[in-house]
């Protein structure tokens, strides 16, 4: 499946800002699964200073440096991206979850997974809530589908009673939150067992209501659990918010401990106060957007070359 992903970030300053130096992480990264054809991330003012490359993880990465006074600050990334994830194994056919936690330990690059940031860190309380899955023995991946679809039932979806301070314990004692919440709680358990995780960071396809027409920029980023099933099956995307596995509607941006290392925008600023932040996002199937005209007209590319 191709889709076309537009995202856009608008911020309005109640005061000019005199000098900003920003950090996007909005241009998504190829990666076993998904190929991504043409990108392009244009701003508003231009910054004196662009530079491109890639951070840590090997998500791809942009800095932006402006010098001038600016009361506004918009961004708008636009993006085509074939997903092709493959199906999961049969579950009872994978790696023990204790053997996975033993190859883990020995492994450079999947080993700095057992270890959270500040938003996600290993916690008793939430390991001893995620143990209840992995009995001795267990195939790993029956315990993290029977985790996943746990979280799915026993928390509910609701916006606006946590933030960015809010711990994987108060998550667990509230049992609601938004997806960024229960992607950290079953990072924090699964690390407590000594199972490699990471925060994943990106999109989901969602549907207009039946007999209505799709309202343009109404979606937000998305996020998920990544969980490392050994070197043969390797990482496989587990979305507790909607207790499904990653397949083909999910669009990936990047990844890393937690949301920490991977937000969209992050920066310094010089000056401003009382802004204002918009952010909107549109995740459509390449052929639905050409077909369409009112999302023609929020983004396209002038050719078909890879970007």
């Amino acid at each position: 499946m191709i889709y076309r992903v537009r995202h856009t970030t608008s911020y309005t300053y109640g005061h000019p800002v005199d000098l900003a130096a920003h950090i996007l992480h909005l241009t998504p990264r190829d990666c076993p699964g998904q190929t991504v054809l043409r990108t392009q991330l244009e701003c508003n003012p231009l910054p004196v200073r662009r530079e491109s490359g890639t951070d840590h993880f090997g998500n791809r990465i942009v800095w932006l440096f402006h010098e001038a006074p600016h009361s506004h600050f918009d961004i708008v990334a636009l993006s085509d991206v074939d997903v092709h994830f493959p199906e999961p194994p049969p579950a009872d056919s994978t790696l023990a979850w204790e053997e996975i936690a033993f190859l883990a330990a020995q492994d450079a690059d999947v080993s700095q997974y057992l270890f959270g940031g500040p938003m996600g860190g290993p916690s008793r309380l939430v390991g001893e809530y995620v143990a209840r899955d992995f009995p001795p023995g267990q195939p790993a991946l029956q315990g993290l589908l029977a985790l996943n679809e746990r979280v799915y039932k026993e928390f509910r979806f609701r916006s606006g009673v946590t933030n960015l301070r809010t711990t994987p314990d108060e998550v667990l004692q509230r049992r609601e939150g938004v997806c960024q919440d229960f992607t950290h709680l079953m990072l924090s358990g699964l690390r407590w067992l000594g199972l490699p995780a990471r925060y994943m960071s990106g999109y989901i396809r969602t549907r207009p209501v039946a007999g209505q027409k799709r309202r343009l920029g109404a979606d937000v980023s998305h996020a998920w659990v990544g969980v490392w099933l050994g070197p043969e099956t390797g990482w496989i995307g587990l979305d507790p918010t909607n207790g499904i596995v990653v397949r083909d509607e999910h669009v990936i941006l990047g990844w890393g401990r937690d949301y920490a290392d991977i937000s969209p925008v992050r920066g310094l600023i010089l000056g401003g106060g009382g802004d204002v932040l918009r952010v909107g996002v549109d995740l459509v199937p390449l052929d639905e957007w050409e077909r369409d005209p009112a999302l023609m007209k929020l983004g396209a590319f002038p050719t078909r070359e890879t970007a």
